[in-house]
């Protein structure tokens, strides 16, 4: 039963959905104009639009007495609400929706149309939580005061399944053949853009198909450009009586020109300070210096494009231009791989940019190493015109030469190390030669080269190790404190000092840095045996323990087996320390080279002397003497100057 409080209530609830509608109120020409114009106003398509025509428009007669189209229009109640719902969705889900990257969601849409005699349905199913298309408004909007019938169980299944973007006759009306729309078609002068432009079928009239538009361009001559896309956008939400570009000529692409694709940083600005794990910056690690081995790609030309032509809407050439070449930017030590487009380095070194040429340098060359260059590690030769300051470091795969000293450095070459004055290491300095190193003195530094040293003043308490010889040869060639193992022979003036000082010991005979790991075997043994031994005891013990009370406690079980583990630990890194400890003795005892040891000047009591493993400990002044091996025993002879090719030597490359 129907109430006046039902009344009541029903009309309370259209004022509050018709006070959530907004209008607009529009004045076109037409009536459909003055439907896009308010479409458009709303956001929403035509299809979605209510509207009420405050004043008719008339078109007038010859363009006299011609009045607009006044109309108040708003979007339908159902579609307002489905926005509403959407709105809220996603301004509530909005973010989380971003930071998930979820597709957009989208509402289901349909569209009806009368081609020929026939009506058509094509329908777009919603995308993620997009509310669908109702069946009811479908078939609201499919009955008409003309419609002869519809497939209503056809129309059902394709709201359900869509369309696949097509358009399906799902019925009939009456059609009126002089009432259809009319299409036209305009192309411009330049053969580069067609439009068509359809008029507002009457009642009864048939709109415009797809496949009407096409048929028609192609009647007109139309081949190339045709956009489908386009053409299905004004099937779907046609506007009448405005020009509608359905085709555009396929422009030229102009070929990309040839360019040089870089495997290294040619912007020396760009380069940056290496950042350790903790976060913090060595600012001795400048990282200026981009080395690169021989063989290894530095860039890429890729090759100039063609162009690709282009057409006129009615399938004539447009023409496009190719793209430029550019030469190889080829300058020294690179050179062009098989393929005839990378460019590789043709030797070690660092890499460069030097104009428009990319160049390997095997040779780097700086005024002095300090906070201004950082620390250098480079795959060639690297020449220092002045200091190497304390705290930094050279390293080279080459040869490293210093015009002045070299401080508290670490100094490392796979070459020659030459040190035009003196190297003072304060303790902690480190020179490391693959080859030979030369220097007017060496001080407080530890040595390691595998051929020869050669210093013109002295060697004051430094640790050096050298695989052949040691030669001091200037007027106040000295030998001061400190350790030197040379394989072959050492020649200096004079070696210790007067009054003793510093200890001084030479060895030579044997390999230094066999002899080295020997005593470093032979000291680790000593301590393991050592160890051994506690542990023997202690294992004993416990075990005795063990026999007398049936059991241990197990604090003491527990060590007991850790002390068995040990001991076997022990027991069979001592077999692989034994067998090593042999090898080298054996190596030791093949040697051939007997070892010398010569000062032209004056030995001071107290050097110790070991030729292979004698002992000669000097016990008075001696002069211009050698000291050799024979019969085991460590002879004195008359001086024996080093030979003239060693006194010619020179680092390689420089003249002698």
């Amino acid at each position: 039963m129907v109430t006046l409080e039902t009344i009541r209530t029903d009309l309370g609830k259209t004022l509050e959905e018709d006070k959530k509608l907004h209008f607009v109120e529009v004045r076109a020409d037409t009536l459909e104009e003055a439907l896009a114009d308010a479409a458009l106003q709303l956001n929403c398509r035509v299809v979605h639009l209510e509207y009420e025509v405050l004043e008719a428009g008339f078109s007038g007669v010859f363009g006299i007495m011609k009045k607009p189209w006044f109309i108040r229009a708003y979007q339908n109640p159902e579609e307002a609400k489905k926005v509403s719902i959407k709105n809220n969705m996603s301004s509530s889900d909005g973010e989380a929706i971003e930071e998930e990257n979820v597709p957009v969601d989208k509402d289901g849409v349909f569209y009806v149309h009368y081609f020929s005699a026939q009506i058509n349905l094509k329908v777009i199913l919603p995308v993620g939580k997009g509310v669908p298309v109702q069946l009811s408004e479908v078939v609201g909007r499919l009955r008409r005061s003309d419609t002869v019938f519809i497939e209503e169980d056809l129309v059902k299944q394709l709201v359900k399944n869509g369309t696949d973007g097509k358009y399906v006759p799902v019925g009939q009306y009456q059609h009126n053949p002089a009432a259809d729309a009319l299409l036209s078609v305009e192309i411009s002068n330049d053969e580069m853009k067609a439009s068509i432009n359809v008029t507002s079928p009457a009642i009864g009239g048939a709109e415009i198909s797809s496949e009407q538009i096409e048929r028609v361009l192609q009647t007109q001559g139309i081949v190339a450009g045709i956009s489908k896309k386009k053409i299905e956008e004004f099937v779907d939400m046609p506007i009448y009586g405005v020009p509608c570009v359905v085709a555009e000529a396929i422009m030229p692409v102009d070929g990309r020109d040839a360019y040089i694709a870089y495997n290294f940083e040619t912007d020396r600005s760009k380069l940056k300070l290496n950042e350790a794990a903790n976060g913090q910056v060595n600012f001795k690690e400048l990282n200026l210096i981009q080395n690169v081995v021989e063989g290894q790609p530095l860039a890429q030309k890729m090759l100039a494009e063609r162009g690709k032509s282009g057409k006129t809407i009615f399938g004539r050439y447009l023409e496009a231009k190719n793209g430029k070449d550019i030469p190889m930017p080829l300058g020294k030590n690179v050179a062009v791989d098989s393929d005839g487009r990378t460019i590789i380095a043709q030797t070690n070194g660092q890499v460069l940019l030097i104009g428009d040429k990319i160049h390997v340098e095997p040779i780097m060359e700086v005024d002095g190493v300090s906070l201004k260059t950082g620390n250098i590690k480079f795959l060639g030769t690297v020449i220092v015109k002045g200091n190497v300051e304390d705290g930094f470091e050279v390293k080279a795969s080459g040869n490293i030469e210093v015009y002045g000293t070299v401080g508290k450095s670490i100094i490392e070459a796979d070459g020659d190390v030459i040190v035009s004055l003196g190297v003072m290491g304060r303790d902690e300095g480190y020179v490391r030669a693959g080859k030979s190193l030369w220097a007017k003195f060496i001080q407080n530094t530890k040595v390691d080269v595998e051929e020869y040293v050669i210093v013109t003043d002295g060697i004051i308490n430094s640790n050096v190790t050298c695989n052949k010889k040691i030669i001091l040869q200037g007027k106040r060639a000295s030998i001061i404190g400190g350790h030197l193992f040379a394989t072959e022979e050492i020649y200096t003036k004079t070696i210790g000092s007067n009054g003793g000082g510093s200890e001084t010991v030479l060895e030579v005979g044997f390999d230094p840095r066999a002899k080295l790991r020997l005593d470093e075997l032979l000291s680790k043994q000593d301590s393991l045996t050592r160890e051994l031994d506690e542990l023997d005891l202690n294992i004993q013990t416990l075990e005795n323990i063990k026999k007398v009370r049936k059991t241990l406690p197990h604090e003491k079980e527990e060590n007991l087996k850790n002390s068995i583990i040990r001991k076997n630990e022990i027991e069979n890194e001592s077999e692989v320390m034994t067998e090593e400890i042999q090898q080298i003795q054996q190596h030791l005892r093949e040697l051939k080279i007997i070892g010398k040891v010569s000062a032209s000047g004056t030995v001071y009591a107290g050097v110790k002397i070991y030729i292979r493993d004698v002992k000669e400990e000097i016990r008075n002044d001696t002069k211009a003497v050698t000291f050799y091996l024979e019969n085991g025993f460590v002879r004195h002879g008359k001086y024996e100057p080093p030979t003239a090719e060693d006194l010619k030597r020179t680092p390689d490359g420089y003249a002698g």
